[in-house]
């Protein structure tokens, strides 16, 4: 059966056209991942070589300050106030006369008590002589006695109401409020000044109890206080509560200074506990990191451009590096950017390597 040439040359111009392309290897498009050479295609990354430094662990936590030697002078006897010694500011010791109250009526008091005090001694005296002469009787004689001791008690209660006319601080420290002002009539139990020993400031921190067997007192603590956010003050532990919380699981851990400089109560505070220490750990930055589960993975460069994905042995961390404690060394290139998706083995190219354009334009020459 004869065919129409005109019908077989376009089917065969087709045929020599898809044995000619399959001869070439010809591709439609560009092979994804692979270069020329068909070779993988370098994935860019940055990495940083990995040093020796100090690194600590500290348990953060924030509070308040609050002096723990602080009292309320309080009148114990009302009168009016004919004097006032102190201000809001004043420092003061142990002692030291704040105000004082009109004393008239406890001085009349104390005088009358003192006089018949001192004629019952006199009376006591002469029945005294007399008993030991056997002029009088014993019952007489401890009637005496008796009566005498009862006067010296009503002295002593007398000069005890006059001392409450001065108001005294029980504690050194500085008044910070003064609630009562010169000629005001105060009542017994009146609350008259606030005092407050500034050496005696503390913060009490709250940490989990699984950190209780680390804390020991006296370890150090880096303290910022929000009034002061350019500056960082140095504190110690004071005392660790034998005891925990049960209702949060929290152990109160109690911190002290020994040098409060500008601190006051009230303050809110930043506070954290140095509870270990390596001055010359191996350090990995913490954006370095890939996670699987649990497990804490970095990929470390290989001369031949290859990374190769290795377990983080941690040991101590900050906000910025986590400590390697083994299989990482000093020296060591480790990717810090772009090792999302990576795999072990996997090549990559550098900032500083050339592009992957001028790499074939060198080999096509």
């Amino acid at each position: 059966m004869n065919l129409d040439c005109r019908r077989l040359f376009p089917l065969a111009a087709i045929t020599l056209l898809i044995s000619w392309s399959l001869g070439c290897n010809f591709q439609f498009g560009p092979q994804s991942g692979k270069n020329r050479n068909d070779q993988p295609r370098a994935i860019p990354v940055q990495v940083i070589e990995i040093a020796r430094g100090p690194i600590e662990r500290v348990l953060e936590a924030s509070s308040s300050l609050e002096a723990e030697q602080e009292v309320r002078i309080i009148a114990r006897t009302a009168n009016r106030v004919v004097e006032l010694l102190v201000e809001e500011g004043s420092q003061v010791v142990q002692g030291q006369l704040l105000a004082r109250l009109q004393d008239d009526i406890q001085k009349t008091t104390l005088a009358k008590a003192q006089n018949q005090a001192d004629k019952a001694k006199e009376e006591f005296q002469r029945q005294e002589s007399l008993y030991e002469q056997d002029l009088v009787s014993e019952q007489v004689y401890r009637d005496m006695r008796y009566d005498l001791k009862q006067l010296e008690l009503t002295v002593e209660e007398a000069q005890r109401e006059l001392g409450y006319t001065e108001i005294r601080s029980t504690i050194d420290g500085v008044i910070v409020r003064r609630l009562v002002k010169l000629g005001d009539e105060i009542s017994q139990g009146q609350h008259l000044f606030d005092v407050i020993d500034f050496q005696s400031i503390v913060a009490k921190l709250y940490m989990p109890e699984k950190e209780l067997n680390i804390l020991q007192p006296d370890q150090p603590v880096r303290v910022e206080a929000i009034a002061f956010p350019d500056r960082k003050f140095s504190g110690y532990v004071l005392r660790i509560s034998p005891i925990v919380e049960s209702g949060s699981g929290m152990v109160k851990v109690t911190i002290a200074f020994r040098d409060i400089g500008p601190l006051r109560p009230g303050m809110s505070i930043e506070a954290g506990i140095v509870v270990d220490t390596r001055k010359d750990a191996v350090l990995i930055p913490k954006r370095s990191l890939t996670y699987d589960g649990e497990q804490l993975f970095v990929f470390r460069l290989q001369p031949d451009r290859k990374v190769e994905r290795l377990v983080l042995d941690p040991g101590l961390e900050n906000a910025l590096f986590i400590e390697s404690v083994s299989g990482i060394q000093p020296g060591d290139q480790i990717v810090i950017a772009g090792q999302t998706g990576l795999k072990n083995g996997a090549l990559v190219r550098l900032p500083t390597d050339p592009p992957p354009e001028a790499e074939e334009a060198e080999e096509g020459k």
